[in-house]
């Protein structure tokens, strides 16, 4: 994470902006902190990547992100897609993504490559229930925590869908590694099992640490995987997970499982192992590393708010010596009393020590309202004369 720069803005959306979590071809995520102290990913969008037609669509997809709720999703927390620089803010998880921990560490075990595939396609899932694709999903866009991966910027995919259609144009379009030939040819109306095949890319890369299709360029990449004569690369994935990936990643999208069979397959390497779903599941976030968060600088000071000092209770302080600012708080009192407080139809109040107040308080506060002293001078009666009188503190 990065501090941040000059020209970041301090707050949006009422977060206080603390950091740069990173940055992205449609905009700067940064780390924001609510007034209750949540942290939240908050997600910047660039100018450049909207105009009329997909900023209104972007209206309709953060409505629809509201109703996306799963364990592998990082919940949707607010958003403005109307404001001058839209914004998207969701649950922050604390983890690396994908990629990074793959390059540091090197491939994951065969239970742990099925769990994480059977936890993002139930993830995924719950995605397109809402009626959303994710359309950009890659090992950048998985965060690995201790509570299990999560999927990111799916909120996005209406974003990352008008740049896929700018591919003609030369502009570089995400991350082409794991995108299926129909977004690569620059089809826009895609379907789920453009999602299942990108899962089935991530899945290869979790596994073997390369991608289906290379090349120098993102061009030479999705000219490969257009060809429908050039067959993935699925060298040493291991061969309990070969089948269902080949098959996520068939050039045909009719050809490729949905996802709730993706699920059961994967579920089905799992118990091969020897291994229940859940213990998989724990092994997986057994791997993730722990990273403390950042020190962040202190906030600007807050003016304090007037605050009144608690009363102490004379029950328990009656045996104690008054100081000299209390003994002139209650002659105060009593020349302030009014003579006709007795006459309103109140049981005159017992003889009582005066209520004292907090040592150090202003003159101002110290003083108690008329109805307060006689409440507190009956409470104090009522509390000597019961069975469970509090013992007097010694003298010193």
């Amino acid at each position: 994470m990065e501090p941040l720069r000059d020209d970041d803005p301090a707050q949006i959306g009422g977060y206080t902006l603390r950091g740069r979590i990173g940055a992205g071809g449609m905009g700067q995520v940064y780390l924001g902190e609510s007034i209750g102290g949540s942290l939240v990913a908050v997600k910047v969008i660039k100018r450049s990547v909207l105009d009329e037609e997909t900023r209104a669509r972007f209206v309709v997809e953060v409505d629809n992100l509201k109703t996306v709720f799963g364990s592998c999703v990082a919940a949707f927390v607010a958003a403005d897609a109307h404001a001058d620089q839209p914004w998207l803010a969701v649950d922050y998880v604390h983890g690396p993504d994908l990629r990074s921990f793959i390059t540091a560490g090197g491939p994951l075990p065969l239970a742990e490559t099925a769990s994480l595939g059977a936890l993002l396609a139930e993830g995924l899932d719950t995605v397109h229930r809402a009626g959303l694709l994710h359309r950009d999903l890659k090992p950048q866009n998985i965060l690995l925590s201790e509570r299990g991966p999560k999927l990111i910027d799916f909120g996005l995919s209406v974003l990352a869908e008008r740049r896929t259609q700018l591919t003609a144009t030369g502009f570089v379009v995400g991350s082409v590694l794991c995108m299926p030939p129909e977004q690569a040819r620059g089809e826009h109306d895609l379907q789920r099992s453009a999602d299942v095949y990108a899962l089935g890319a991530v899945l290869l890369y979790a596994a073997t640490g390369h991608y289906p299709y290379t090349g120098d360029t993102w061009q030479a990449v999705a000219l490969r995987i257009e060809d429908p004569d050039t067959p993935p690369d699925v060298s040493g994935l291991p061969s309990a997970l070969r089948p269902v990936i080949e098959e996520m990643l068939a050039y045909d999208p009719a050809d490729r499982p949905p996802l709730d069979e993706v699920t059961r397959r994967l579920a089905a390497v799992i118990r091969g192992c020897g291994l229940k779903p859940m213990q998989a599941r724990r092994r997986l976030e057994g791997l993730t590393p722990f990273v403390p968060l950042p020190e962040f600088p202190p906030l600007p000071p807050q003016p304090d708010e007037t605050y009144a000092p608690a009363v102490t209770d004379p029950a328990v302080t009656e045996d104690d010596e008054p100081a000299p600012s209390d003994r002139q708080t209650e002659q105060d009192e009593e020349t302030e009393r009014d003579p006709n407080e007795d006459e309103v139809g109140a049981a005159p109040a017992p003889d009582v020590e005066p209520v004292r107040v907090s040592a150090g308080s202003p003159s101002s506060l110290g003083r108690l309202s008329t109805p307060l002293q006689i409440a507190e001078r009956i409470r104090a009666a009522y509390a000597r004369d019961a069975p469970f009188q509090p013992r007097a503190r010694p003298r010193r």
